[in-house]
């Protein structure tokens, strides 16, 4: 084997990227197609991954296999559809999107380090096969979490792919390479196999919990478009059905990013569970790992049962009961079984010591030493119980959860926010003279003693430790990633109006008097800021930034002859 036709050599990076340019377009959308199937040698065998070109490792393909099928515990006949999630492979080139993930809320950007596997899988008895059964899953590999989109695609295509195999396939994926990109706040027509799918991508522009206008096209498409109402939301009623009043057990456990497993009758149950949890803390981001679906072949799978140290910030959805003795050691373990009915009421698990919890058939229910910082919203319950008995749509069931849920976290987040926005400098305070001064840092103390005035409180009618509640959120993961990622976009808006200061102060005039050196230093800082700006995509008014750039021409060629080839080669 030629060295250099190693994973991440010159040779084959060159090659990916000439033949990746063939699918921009897909690419946008989606990694690639697999399709994993069961060979009786091998067992569980990638047989076909399209684009062809598309360089998997060993490692993901490996890790695609094992996850794209329900172990054998689950008994899965006929079509499944479930989720999963894999680290990509040490080596590969990191994902950037700063146009995309700068528009997009930020629990919807394109995953950097993992993917999404978005399975149809189909298993149904075949005499024609050895093992009787005739056993294929079709995996739609994206960074996207479009979960709904992509399950509803797989609904139109897999089953005339079960017939079609692989010609229809390349036509289905050439028909995406066709679809405009995903971009936040507009609305799209994606044509698939004779439909069309009418999606809006969100914004982080959209307001929370409102529903905003789609645009309306004015081309008269044939065939009318399918819409869909949602690219990524869950049903969360269905979701949570046998959990319900334990709904703010399991927020706060998100919230507070504690590792957490859901054992699951199967696949589909295990990650939904997962993807709800996940979206329960909406807007706020998920910082920590989570795993929809994690089977005992996942590559991580020693990283997270070890038992020499706590159990890692993850969520972990499994179907295996052995994981029952494997994750003994783990604070908050929930065992849901198949649905049962009490009266109109799907019968809710009860919380149990986790000392019980050491048979494989341990029984259904949420095994915890946890005591929840807020009380229970006895409302919430009584209203889901009256939509049940008045047979209210499912539909309408998870909207009034995702309400509740979306009002109780910017209860939690907005006295954050306020806070963080009072540690920016006033505007007054940048000057074109000097470096744009500093975000304040972050006091908790200074910020607990707000919550008397202006604490959730105000918007909230949950009682509670509030106070408990924001001290434990200081110590996980998701704080750290909330204000990261608000202390970046301080700081680019603080750049931003540094800019546009500079480009409103008079330039020329400060250059009249000031020594070559002292103008060269000026072009080369105000070089390097233009560059930090474009690769940031900061947002400034328009025209600042070709302002500032015609400057620096005029100044560098009023300067001595042998110093412009050298500015300008910079």
């Amino acid at each position: 084997m030629d060295p250099l036709d190693g994973f991440g050599s010159p040779r084959r990076e060159e090659a990916a990227a000439d033949s990746r340019s063939a699918w921009t377009r897909f690419s946008s959308w989606l990694e690639c197609v697999c399709v994993v199937t069961f060979d009786l040698e091998l067992g569980q065998a990638i047989e076909l991954v399209c684009p062809q070109d598309v360089k998997l490792t060993e490692k993901e393909k490996t890790s695609i296999c094992y996850l794209s099928f329900p172990d054998s515990y689950s008994g899965c006949l006929g079509d499944t559809q479930f989720t999963f999630r894999l680290r990509q492979s040490v080596g590969r080139q990191c994902f950037r999107d700063d146009i995309y993930n700068r528009d997009a809320p930020v629990t919807l950007q394109r995953e950097t380090a993992h993917f999404f596997g978005y399975v149809y899988f189909r298993q149904v008895k075949d005499v024609s096969m050895k093992r009787g059964y005739f056993q294929k899953s079709l995996v739609l590999v994206s960074r996207l979490p479009y979960t709904h989109l992509f399950h509803s695609l797989l609904q139109i295509i897999a089953p005339e792919f079960f017939e079609k195999l692989e010609p229809f396939l390349e036509a289905v994926c050439n028909e995406i390479d066709q679809w405009p990109p995903p971009t936040p706040g507009q609305t799209l027509n994606l044509p698939v196999v004779g439909v069309v799918l009418q999606i809006r991508i969100p914004s982080k522009t959209d307001k929370p919990g409102g529903s905003p206008d789609r645009q309306m096209t004015k081309e008269s498409l044939l065939p009318v478009p399918t819409l869909l109402p949602t690219i990524h939301e869950l049903d969360l009623f269905k979701c949570f059905q046998s959990v319900l009043i334990h709904l703010q057990m399991l927020w706060e456990l998100t919230l507070l990013g504690e590792p957490l497993v859901i054992m699951a009758p199967s696949p589909t149950v295990c990650s939904e569970t997962i993807l709800a949890l996940v979206s329960s803390i909406s807007p706020l981001k998920f910082c920590c790992d989570f795993r929809p679906y994690f089977t005992i072949h996942d590559s991580e799978f020693r990283e997270y049962t070890t038992r020499t140290q706590a159990p890692p910030n993850v969520v972990l959805g499994v179907t295996n009961p052995f994981f029952i003795k494997t994750f003994q050691n783990w604070p908050h373990i929930v065992r849901l079984g198949e649905i049962k009915m009490a009266g109109d009421l799907p019968k809710q698990v009860k919380v149990k010591k986790l000392s019980k919890l050491k048979t494989l058939d341990t029984k259904p229910g949420i095994y915890t030493a946890y005591k929840t910082f807020l009380h229970k919203d006895k409302i919430l319950i009584k209203r889901l119980l009256k939509g049940i008995q008045r047979k209210r749509p499912s539909e309408a069931q998870s909207a009034i959860l995702r309400r509740h849920l979306l009002e109780l976290t910017q209860s939690f987040i907005i006295p954050l926010e306020r806070y963080m926005a009072s540690l920016m400098p006033l505007q007054r305070s940048v000057t074109p003279w000097k470096t744009p001064p500093q975000v304040r840092p972050f006091s908790q103390d200074e910020f607990m003693s707000t919550l008397d005035h202006t604490g959730p409180q105000l918007t909230s009618m949950l009682r509670g430790d509030w106070m408990g509640l924001y001290r434990k959120f200081f110590r996980s993961p998701n704080f750290d990633g909330w204000y990261r990622q608000r202390h970046r976009e301080m700081t680019q808006k603080l750049e931003s109006i540094h800019l546009e200061t500079i480009c409103e102060a008079d330039l020329l005039g400060w250059t009249k008097d000031k020594s070559e050196v002292e103008i060269v230093d000026l072009i080369l800082k105000l070089r390097e800021k233009l560059i930090k700006a474009h690769r940031q995509q900061l947002q400034v008014k328009d025209g600042v930034l070709d302002k500032l750039d015609a400057f620096m021409n005029s100044i560098v060629s009023s300067l001595p002859e042998d110093l412009q080839p050298i500015l300008n080669a910079r």
